[in-house]
């Protein structure tokens, strides 16, 4: 039975805290002693100043418990020496250690970092590498790509070529001869596509054709579900507004940019897409204010086209635009305009600022040349706009200014002369591609490399450092896109190369190049 709580015996605690005293806790003693009850404890004292040396009496606790420790002063032991706590020295990430040279105090002297032997390394196989674009016509094998923009969430590639079809293709690693996934093919046009953007969260294909229109395609279930019709020529240039999936600007041949709302209802046919008109349009964006029109019976000048536009990353309310007669690029306020006296249409927008200065003009040339192709900055090259002009150059803006750079990036072999040719920075933002024409007699076409990571800084030697030219098509070679770890290229000849950087594999190239040429194509 049971003993009672009256008549049970209390249960004598230990001078440790709430720890009954048994025969195998007494043997197997792990808990924290209690200090004694009599026996004051003595401190550390916490003055800066103390002086004296501070050593442990090893006595016995009155209790009886033999490993009581008690600090006290005393000349009799042996002194223990003061230790100073040394600061921990900080431990620095790779990517903090670029940014402290990076944000170093002014006067001091950096160190610049190039990834030109990267860009040496870029290889594409002849076996796995190369995508052709099928043609729709009977009579001819293949067709030329005109533009191609690279899925951002998985490596699909679509190419737009000059028959209206836009072949959505799948770039990931394959074995040699292995023909890969089936592409998709969608016919978008009955005419050339000269541009073509994904979405922000890629379910829209935007093209621009030359049937005077741009289409907005759902790849999901391969229809057409809107047609933007405002343009009287070639539309030559598609952009997404990167805050809003429903807004995007296009620019066409006769000089005016569009702006458009895929929220507006317009009309739709029976069977086709729903037609919409611009919600705003800038009539001879780039035309010169002060020209004077002509009598009547002389010839009037074409319009300056309009080739490239971009949403810059200050700002909420801006576009950016080049065009065809010259490198001064313009900056727009696409805030609500006013409304004329007298009229219900608005007044398009004002252009709030320009180009001070023509680069095309600063390196010898007698006359401006044309901006072909605009891409903003991003990373270790933010706040800054690349433009690739029509004097074979790669022209710097300030994007807050739009102000030319004193710097250009060129190669003694890179022809961009045509309004065809692409240009596009990697999402690091520290390597620059561009497409090239054939030079002289050569019928090869060439894509060029440029690390444009040490642009800000003006000492340093990597502006007269040339370019990486990548050769492996026929004809000119004119859209390029940047995807993770790998370049896109499409030339003249109907064909599509990808370029991915690997050192082993390169250096064989190098160390025997009659024997690798079957297998791989890498910088000349």
């Amino acid at each position: 039975m049971l003993p009672s709580p009256s008549s049970s015996p209390p249960q004598v605690l230990h001078e440790r805290t709430n720890l009954i005293v048994t025969p195998i806790q007494t043997r197997l003693s792990f808990a924290l002693p209690t200090p004694p009850r009599d026996t004051p404890r003595v401190f550390a004292s916490s003055s800066a100043g103390l002086s004296k040396k501070r050593k442990h009496n090893f006595s016995t606790d009155p209790a009886g418990n033999p490993e009581f420790v008690q600090e006290v002063d005393s000349d009799g032991d042996v002194e223990m020496e003061d230790v100073t706590p040394r600061p921990r020295a900080r431990q620095y990430t790779p990517f903090h250690k670029v940014m402290r040279r990076t944000i170093a105090a002014p006067g001091r002297r950096r160190e610049d970092f190039s990834t030109r032997a990267i860009l040496q390394s870029f290889i594409s196989s002849n076996k796995s590498d190369i995508y052709k674009c099928q043609s729709s016509d009977v009579d001819v094998y293949l067709t030329p790509p005109y533009a191609c923009a690279k899925n951002g969430g998985v490596p699909i590639l679509a190419v737009a070529t000059e028959q209206g079809t836009v072949h959505l293709v799948n770039t990931s690693r394959r074995k040699d001869w292995y023909p890969g996934p089936p592409q998709t093919t969608l016919q978008v046009h009955q005419n050339g596509i000269f541009d073509v953007k994904w979405n922000n969260d890629d379910t829209l294909l935007a093209t621009g054709s030359g049937d005077q229109s741009t289409h907005i395609t759902c790849v999901t279930k391969e229809i057409v579900t809107c047609a933007l019709r405002g343009h009287t020529s070639t539309v030559k240039c598609v952009t997404w507004d990167p805050s809003n999936t429903n807004l995007l600007s296009t620019g066409g041949r006769d000089g005016t940019i569009c702006l458009w709302d895929l929220r507006v209802a317009g009309t739709k046919d029976e069977d086709g897409p729903n037609v919409l008109k611009p919600v705003i349009s800038i009539p001879g964006a780039h035309e010169d204010s002060t020209w004077k029109v002509r009598r009547r019976g002389k010839k009037v000048p074409a319009p300056r086209s309009i080739t490239s536009l971009l949403y810059p990353e200050i700002g909420n309310y801006g576009l950016v635009s080049s065009g065809s007669f010259d490198g001064v690029i313009k900056h727009w306020d696409l805030r609500l305009p006013t409304k004329r006296k007298g009229s219900v249409k608005p007044k398009p927008p004002a252009n709030l600022f320009s180009s001070a200065d023509d680069p095309t003009t600063l390196h010898g040339s007698r006359r401006p040349r044309a901006i072909v192709r605009l891409t903003p900055g991003t990373g270790l090259s933010s706040g800054l706009v690349f433009g690739l002009g029509a004097d074979s150059r790669v022209h710097v803006y300030d994007a807050v200014s739009l102000n030319p750079l004193p710097m250009s990036y060129s190669h003694r072999n890179m022809q961009t002369n045509s309004f065809y040719v692409g240009l596009t920075l990697s999402h690091c933002g520290r390597w620059l591609a561009t497409g090239s024409g054939a030079v002289g007699k050569s019928t090869q076409g060439s894509a060029f490399l440029y690390d444009v990571g040490n642009v800000t800084r003006q000492t340093n030697p990597a502006y007269s450092q040339e370019g990486v030219q990548l050769i492996g098509q026929q004809g000119e070679v004119g859209a390029v896109d940047w995807a993770d770890n790998m370049l896109a290229s499409c030339a003249d000849d109907g064909t599509v190369r990808v370029w991915r950087p690997d050192v082993e594999i390169y250096r064989e190239c190098i160390r025997d190049p009659e024997k690798s040429r079957w297998d791989w194509s890498w910088h000349s």
